[in-house]
């Protein structure tokens, strides 16, 4: 056991919350001053006097000195606490025992349920797999969403990225993929998100069945900035160990956006200068090992949906054109086409899978196509037909794009819990195609 040594943390903390350990945090063992015998990412305990333990992390070193960061909210703090370091790297628990259950960013049981059985445990390292020895992406990953898999069929690897701002669907569109996917396994990830929120989204959303084939991992937007980041890295843990036995996983991470603002804040509190929008260098490095860490194995796959919250509908913001680059496609939801009543509000023009041609075949490529220039013909007059400008009968290809836009229309909306399978997708887009004759 050591001690900890805050005389100076007041005049030196760099945190605007006051509640993350930074800075000149220095070790006292015997009367001499030393420095904390640690090495980056070891976990560590702070002795509160009230007898609570608090865990935490090393983040950093300042002229030999190392910088901890609590997963917790630490109110007790004050010169001459007892620290101790942890010998273990951090794990947590995997195997089919996760299933069903709710875990807090640590890996910790979340539920009430007592602890995991049976328990296996797997040290999070976050290395992810070679890329000269991934599987490419050859199988059609098919989600039950009939606007995903007629016209954005992804594969079975993929990462795609959900585009949309605050209150359109992202949840809801997860929830149903998590019921209807054809995947051995969820595994979700909650960060960063409001707290009123977690119940409706595993009970409604998610529902009995979806839970029984899910792990899922939360920590709300209430939580520190390390807890959240790590909730993540904590996910795709458990997500990778069942890659490793040859499952196929779909792992969810709402949202991609909440994560980059807690690298923000973490990494601005360490002194990294900021860029654009405040965003600090390691965001968008930590967004690539993210998106890099998901996909196809050796054996095994992990199909990743991430949600990127993008502010004030800006599909340009910082985050959002960096996860575009990083993803193998992308979904966006319309606020508009969600306040006409239609869901899922994918708005097909500016979404797009680029898996999409490995993984379907020509009839159905060739379908999608059709169905896009009926979409693109129909936008193109839309504001004549809004003002009455159009005389029917002066254009035949006008004349059947408003004729076939409403079935179109009705094939791209889809109800709450009503699957459907890829052959009657795929039939329901041979009909479209086959009456536009363009």
């Amino acid at each position: 056991m050591m001690k900890l040594d805050l005389e100076r943390l007041s005049r030196d903390v760099e945190s605007c919350d006051g509640f993350r350990l930074q800075s000149r945090l220095q070790v006292v063992e015997d009367g001499l001053a030393c420095a904390l015998p640690a090495a980056l990412g070891d976990q560590c305990l702070i002795y509160e006097p009230s007898g609570r333990t608090i865990p935490a992390e090393v983040v950093g070193f300042k002229r030999g000195l190392a910088k901890l960061a609590p997963y917790e909210r630490a109110e007790e703090l004050r010169s001459g606490l007892t620290v101790v370091r942890l010998p273990e790297r951090r794990s947590v628990p995997v195997g089919n025992g996760i299933l069903g259950r709710i875990f807090d960013g640590l890996g910790r049981p979340y539920d009430d349920l007592g602890p995991v059985k049976p328990s296996e445990r797997r040290i999070v390292r976050n290395t992810p797999p070679s890329a000269l020895k991934r599987e490419r992406i050859q199988q059609p990953f098919i989600t039950g969403q009939k606007a995903i898999d007629g016209l954005l069929l992804c594969g079975r690897g993929q990462r795609l990225g959900i585009f949309a701002g605050s209150g359109v669907g992202k949840s809801t569109l997860l929830g149903q993929i998590a019921k209807t996917a054809e995947a051995d396994l969820n595994i979700i990830c909650l960060v960063g998100e409001r707290g009123c929120e977690l119940k409706p989204f595993i009970e409604d959303s998610l529902g009995e069945d979806g839970l029984a084939r899910s792990a899922v991992v939360i920590s709300s937007s209430d939580q520190l900035p390390l807890m959240r980041i790590r909730a993540v890295e904590t996910s795709i843990a458990m997500a990778d160990s069942f890659r490793a036995r040859g499952k196929n996983v779909l792992f969810f991470l709402d949202s991609l956006t909440r994560l980059a603002m807690a690298q923000r804040e973490l990494g601005l509190t360490l002194g990294e200068p900021p860029s654009a929008r405040g965003y600090t260098p390691s965001v968008f490095q930590l967004l690539a090992n993210t998106v890099e860490q998901l996909g196809n194995g050796v054996t095994g796959s992990i199909t990743g949906f991430l949600t990127v919250l993008v502010e004030g509908d800006d599909l340009g913001e910082p985050v959002a054109d960096s996860a575009r680059s990083l993803l193998d496609g992308h979904i966006v939801l319309d606020r508009k086409i969600a306040e006409s009543g239609h869901f899922p509000p994918i708005n097909v023009g500016q979404s797009v899978s680029r898996a999409f041609l490995h993984v379907s075949e020509p009839a159905q490529q060739l379908a999608a196509r059709k169905i896009r220039d009926i979409m693109s013909t129909y936008e193109g007059v839309r504001d004549l037909l809004r003002i009455g400008a159009y005389v029917a009968g002066s254009s035949p290809q006008v004349d059947l794009v408003v004729k076939l836009m409403p079935q179109v229309n009705a094939f791209l909306q889809q109800g709450l819990n009503e699957p459907r399978s890829h052959e009657q997708t795929c039939e329901a887009m041979q009909r479209l195609a086959a009456a536009w004759p363009y």
